[in-house]
């Protein structure tokens, strides 16, 4: 179905959306972080607190469990800030005193994770896990709202591929970090680098600093209110080229197509973020107690994937203007279906525990890359669509309905899988899991979700782009 409108043409702002991407920095900047140590802290805390001398292996379910429990309060917390500062007035905005607050509690509270662990206090861990995870609720959702608070609809898909690329130069720094702070050297290096607390507590105060620093050029180069004073009338001419079923009108709800259209949205990112998830979330615990290789070789397969998913994310605008944002995300997730199987074909790089590897299987490496690429075009569109169906007043609500599909996801996986190692012994049921998963996400989405293309816009080339704001 094909949009037409006689509005003059829109023109995406690159350097405004290149600064609001600040905020996605910071983001996945600690995320990253979080993701990669976190997971490995709890294994080797809960292995000398459970009686006996259990396995990695044994210990996952309850690490599932913790990180479930985190993922639980995001469920629960998104929705409402995303609410909350929609209804917001403040000098400095909406979006911006929740940005600011969220980040600057978060970057306090992060570098006491690795602290608690070196003291083996699990419950102190545990409780500065919860209160990063807090924050950064207060500050993900209404940071993530503020791109297409700016941004006409049918611009979105290409503004959504900048902030993803900032997003991924903020992961790239955790990563990087990652290469020369490496965890296995604290937990089994000579000295002086085994159980020198600077290895594990270096990176979470970087990425503290860091967030701070993205918090903060955000504040100072982006004025909420007198932007969107200024884009009032861009805006509403986005508005007539939403790629949606029916036209949406302010205070009133769905028609029954949208919501169709919705759901069919909202249940296939349950399923891919189910999978995806999972492998985020077990990568280090898989490639240090399966595939017996040092955790750099999981850093480097982490920045390999995150230039894939810079590629996918800077193509994704382009591709979704030539076939649309449906078949865009249905061809990312194909690919991923693709990293999974590939993935069954993974062995064992080194023989045990204390014989580590340096590296990986080459398998492994194309494996990242392909799903890296593929998921960056299922992330780069699918948040466009959703945020499609909103109206002015409710962007920060329909941002919640995103994220509650995707924490939702991300608060059942972590326990479904940590048991199915338990009951199954086995790490390689990971590509299994992950691969069905996201075989059905791919069969809902396309079956329930319609490619509805907008009228080819002309964006704003060279220094025109770069506006004077």
């Amino acid at each position: 179905m094909e949009k037409t409108s006689t509005s003059s043409s829109l023109k995406l702002n690159y350097k405004r959306t290149f600064l609001i991407g600040f905020a996605f920095f910071g983001i996945l900047l600690l995320w990253q972080v979080y993701d990669s140590w976190c997971p490995t802290f709890l294994t080797e805390i809960l292995k000398t607190k459970m009686p006996g001398t259990p396995s990695e292996l044994d210990v996952q379910w309850i690490v599932g469990i913790i990180m479930a429990c985190d993922n639980l309060a995001a469920l629960i917390l998104l929705p409402i800030f995303g609410r909350l500062s929609d209804k917001t007035k403040t000098p400095i905005g909406k979006r911006m005193p929740y940005i600011l607050l969220g980040s600057m509690i978060s970057a306090i509270a992060f570098p006491f994770i690795p602290l608690f662990f070196h003291m083996n206090n699990i419950a102190g861990m545990v409780v500065m896990m919860a209160v990063v995870l807090i924050f950064m609720m207060m500050y993900r959702n209404p940071a993530v709202s503020l791109m297409p608070d700016i941004t006409p609809k049918p611009l979105r898909a290409k503004a959504n591929g900048i902030i993803n690329i900032m997003g991924y130069l903020g992961g790239a720094c955790a990563t990087v970090l990652g290469l020369f702070l490496v965890l296995t050297k604290y937990l089994k290096g000579p000295a002086p680098y085994l159980n020198n607390i600077w290895i594990i507590e270096l990176p979470f105060i970087i990425a503290s600093i860091l967030i701070v620093a993205s918090s903060l050029v955000l504040a100072f180069t982006i004025k909420e209110n007198k932007l969107q004073e200024e884009l009032k009338d861009e805006l509403q001419r986005g508005e007539a080229l939403a790629e949606i079923e029916n036209p949406l009108e302010e205070d009133k709800p769905l028609s029954k197509k949208n919501r169709i259209m919705l759901f069919g949205i909202l249940i296939a990112e349950f399923l891919w973020f189910m999978a995806d998830n999972a492998v985020g979330t077990y990568l280090v615990n898989y490639v240090f107690y399966y595939c017996f290789a040092q955790s750099s070789a999981a850093t480097l397969l982490i920045i390999l994937g995150g230039v894939a998913s810079v590629a996918g994310f800077a193509t994704a605008g382009f591709l979704a203007d030539k076939i649309g944002r449906k078949f865009t995300v249905v061809i990312g997730l194909g690919l991923s279906v693709i990293a999974y199987v590939l993935m069954f074909f993974v062995k064992p790089s080194g023989t045990d525990i204390d014989n580590l590897s340096s590296s990986l299987p080459i398998i492994m490496y194309i494996v990242w890359v392909v799903k890296g690429y593929g998921m960056a075009l299922v992330h780069n569109c699918s948040f466009p669509m959703v945020v499609e169906l909103s109206t002015g007043k409710t962007i920060g609500k329909f941002t919640g309905y995103y994220y509650a599909a995707s924490m939702s996801a991300q608060t059942i996986t972590p326990v479904l899988l940590g048991l199915i190692f338990k009951i199954s012994g086995l790490w390689n049921v990971l590509p299994y899991y992950a691969g069905v998963l996201t075989t059905i996400s791919f069969l809902v989405f396309f079956f329930m979700v319609k490619n509805i293309k907008a009228k080819k816009l002309d964006n704003a080339k060279g220094l025109e782009a770069l506006g004077d704001d």
